[in-house]
């Protein structure tokens, strides 16, 4: 065993809270071969069995929520009833494709010159999970509940500075009565996914994180003809229209800025006010992003916490700098504070227009880019003029033209009326361009992994 230390420290302290060896190459072929040999034996079994194991690990989740909470909080500062929720949404994707899985595969009967001819829905075997720090449980679950339910194995790649996290979910696997190694973390460095997906017993993979790690999960997966699901980056454009209600929308773009400290890919990232309502909007946005109080992640008074790492944190800002040197208005935040920690303040900057970091790249953190449109068109051309297609919002009073500037003229992969972008197991989720493609959950997420095969009998 290798034991180069992967370690975990506190973004609010700076201090380790964790240290996991990882492992080496012939130990992480010995994991593959053992995913492997138990994809075979379950995959033969039968649909039901699968599925209340998927309950029952719903059960475990739901039963150590704040155990797995206090993880995620100690390892990237998650303010801790955000954990909570996450685990519970966890739990909820698990008891949906239990209840749904066995519908969503079952065979489809077509009429044909054949005497019988039906599509059957068959798992392909071992697929690698790729995974992201900022949602360190949901993340993984979105695609294990379906890949599972559907008679897959995983390995998960966890981000280096969540290992507490990536093995509290082996081992819920195991407690809900998984057997071994049909879920299996893989304790090893980035540099070392393509040793993985070399090898011929990885039949797919699956990479949530940057357009940088998805090109290159792409490439190597590409080279050897391996299926591939990547959920990338985003700047979502929240667009506000002139006959907007700037209560809700406000409210909704503030929360969706700050949840996660800023740290999601579908966070609201570029809000597009109208010129009718700019100065009324910028008011309440300003006055309403100063209110958020920045502190402790175990306090539950605070309503974000600190960024996942420094170097995160120190990217963000030479963002907002490039920005302003750029010609952004600073209208808030903006600095960092003093003393140990990730923190970054609520920040807005205001006339951002393209060009500008805060208008082309993806702020992944508590910073707010307003852009003024002189009318309705001009906001739906800016809102597309990116290379992201993950998410979009529109807000409005006039629901008609609502739905159709979200159905036909934003180019995302969701686009919401009234409403923050968010992810739902009963809906499909992914993006177009640079924001990746194929799509989770639903009944779309669980055929991404399986063969879908054509049986014709005469």
């Amino acid at each position: 065993m290798s034991k180069d230390p992967i370690i975990a420290v506190n973004p609010a302290t700076e201090e380790e809270v964790g240290r996991y060896d990882s492992i080496g190459r012939e130990e992480l072929i010995r994991k593959m071969e053992q995913t492997d040999i138990c994809f075979r034996e379950w995959s033969q079994r039968p649909m039901d069995e699968r599925c209340q194991l998927m309950k029952n690990l719903a059960d475990v989740l739901e039963s150590r929520k704040e155990d797995y909470a206090q993880i995620i909080t100690s390892e990237m500062g998650k303010v801790f009833q955000a954990g909570i929720s996450e685990i519970e949404k966890c739990a909820w994707v698990c008891r949906y494709y239990a209840e749904n899985g066995p519908r969503f595969l079952e065979d489809e009967k077509i009429q044909t010159d054949a005497s019988t001819s039906y599509v059957s829905f068959q798992p392909l075997g071992v697929i690698l999970a790729v995974m992201p720090w900022n949602f360190p449980f949901w993340q993984v679950f979105r695609f294990a509940a379906p890949a599972l339910v559907a008679g897959n194995t995983g390995l998960l790649k966890h981000a280096s500075n969540v290992p507490g996290c990536a093995q509290a979910i082996e081992n819920s696997f195991l407690e809900a009565g998984f057997p071994n190694n049909a879920f299996c973390n893989l304790p090893i460095s980035s540099s070392r996914v393509k040793e993985v997906l070399e090898n011929p017993l990885v039949r797919a993979a699956t990479l949530t994180g940057s357009e940088k790690a998805g090109s290159s999960v792409a490439l190597e997966s590409g080279k050897r003809i391996k299926k591939t699901v990547l959920e990338l980056g985003g700047s979502d454009a929240y667009l506000i229209l002139a006959d907007a209600d700037l209560e809700l929308a406000v409210n909704q773009c503030v929360k969706s800025r700050l949840l996660n400290a800023g740290q999601s890919c579908i966070g609201a990232k570029r809000f597009i006010v109208v010129e009718e309502v700019y100065h009324a909007f910028m008011a309440l946005f300003l006055e309403k992003m100063r209110a958020a109080k920045m502190g402790d992640p175990t306090d539950s008074d605070s309503d974000f916490g600190p960024l996942a790492r420094m170097d995160l944190r120190d990217e963000l800002h030479k963002q907002v700098e490039r920005s302003v040197d750029a010609g952004a208005n600073l209208d808030l935040g903006g600095r960092i504070p003093p003393g140990k920690g990730a923190w970054y303040p609520a920040t807005v900057l205001s006339n951002v227009k393209p060009g500008m970091p805060a208008f082309d790249e993806e702020l992944f953190g508590p910073v707010a880019a307003v852009i003024r449109a002189k009318n309705e068109k001009e906001a739906i051309d800016l809102a597309n003029k990116s290379d992201f297609g993950l998410g979009a919002a529109v807000f409005t009073k006039d629901l008609n033209k609502g739905e159709d500037i979200a159905r036909n003229k934003l180019q995302a992969g969701s686009c919401f009326v009234n409403g923050l972008v968010k992810s739902d197991p009963r809906l499909p989720f992914g993006g177009i361009k640079v924001s990746g493609y194929g799509r989770e959950l639903s009944h779309y997420g669980i055929k991404e992994f399986v063969n879908i095969k054509t049986v014709w009998i005469r």
